[in-house]
């Protein structure tokens, strides 16, 4: 099934800027690996940018400034590392980049418990005020009621999440602000897998779950 829901408009040209956070980059950069529809687009949002700076004036250089570049240019370049074993196409779940920012693929990831069917893996990135982490919900699972403070990006890695009136799966993403109150639960076929970057706590309706959320830093 092809990827049906889409990363905005206003993130792209932002990572196409490089002016978007670090975790939420790590997540656009992962739909994009999944995604050939997005990244036609980024490559045009580049396409962009390269014409708008080449419109800009010229600048002068710092003296010395192109000697030095040109220096490296003439360096011999390192040697290319031998080529890793990869496993099977088949058998990867977590696409690149983000493997490399958890240390491998789904088999050798830690969990951590959040809740009686769900898990959490927060993902260390320092500097980063917007939040990233995995998270994994047994098929079935509801999450509970909930608003936002900020923005949060859902990205389906594996398995199906229902939120609202949309189903995502694989490579699908789903955006929502502080206007969104919602209880996406999980599709009953097999455990959901997913990527999510919050920029601001969640707003829980339950006592229970807020009790928790400090804990867990949700």
């Amino acid at each position: 099934m092809s990827v049906q829901h889409h990363i905005g408009d206003d993130l792209l040209l932002s990572y196409a800027a490089g002016t978007l956070d670090e975790a939420s980059s790590l997540l656009v950069a992962t739909h994009l690996a999944l995604c050939p529809h997005c990244r036609a687009r980024s490559t045009a949002a580049e396409a962009v940018g390269g014409e708008l700076l080449e419109a800009l004036p010229a600048a002068e250089l710092p003296p010395g400034m192109m000697q030095s570049v040109m220096a490296q240019l003439r360096r011999e370049p390192p040697a290319a590392p031998a080529p890793a074993r990869m496993a099977p196409a088949s058998d990867i779940v977590i696409p690149e980049p983000l493997r490399s920012y958890l240390g491998g693929d789904l088999r050798t990831l830690r969990w951590t418990r959040v809740a009686p069917r769900v898990q959490q893996i927060v993902i260390d990135i320092p500097g980063s005020r917007p939040q990233a982490r995995m998270l994994r919900f047994q098929g079935g699972t509801q999450v509970p009621t909930h608003g936002h403070g900020g923005r949060e990006l859902t990205l389906v890695l594996s398995g199906s999440l229902c939120d609202r009136d949309a189903v995502l799966v694989r490579g699908d993403v789903a955006e929502t602000d502080e206007q969104t109150e919602h209880q996406p639960y999980a599709g009953p076929e097999q455990d959901c897998i997913c990527l999510a970057v919050t920029d601001a706590p969640l707003r829980f309706k339950s006592p229970w779950a807020r009790l928790l959320q400090p804990l867990f830093r949700i």
